[in-house]
């Protein structure tokens, strides 16, 4: 069993870590952290209230791109995610 307190610490700057790395669209970085987790970490329905935090706060930005006749929202870092990343980091 895993302390829930400190998955949702951890989290946010797991996304963050995931974005700096490239842009990505929510099912990908599920689908990521559960295999790096080995399906502890992130639940589909916890990851998009996340995203829509960060995103308001300014730490990420969405943006849409056409793959293989679907439209899919990506995310990528923002400066101000980069500086929250270096922050939580330290």
């Amino acid at each position: 069993a895993v302390d829930k307190s400190l998955v949702s610490g951890s989290t946010t700057m797991l996304v963050l870590k995931l974005l700096e790395r490239k842009g990505m669209y929510g099912y990908e970085m599920i689908d990521t952290l559960r295999g790096k987790s080995k399906n502890v970490l992130i639940k589909g329905g916890n990851l998009y209230p996340l995203l829509h935090g960060l995103e308001e706060k300014g730490f990420v930005e969405a943006y849409e791109k056409k793959q293989s006749e679907k439209i899919r929202k990506y995310y990528h870092i923002t400066r101000a995610g980069k500086k929250e990343l270096k922050r939580k980091s330290e």
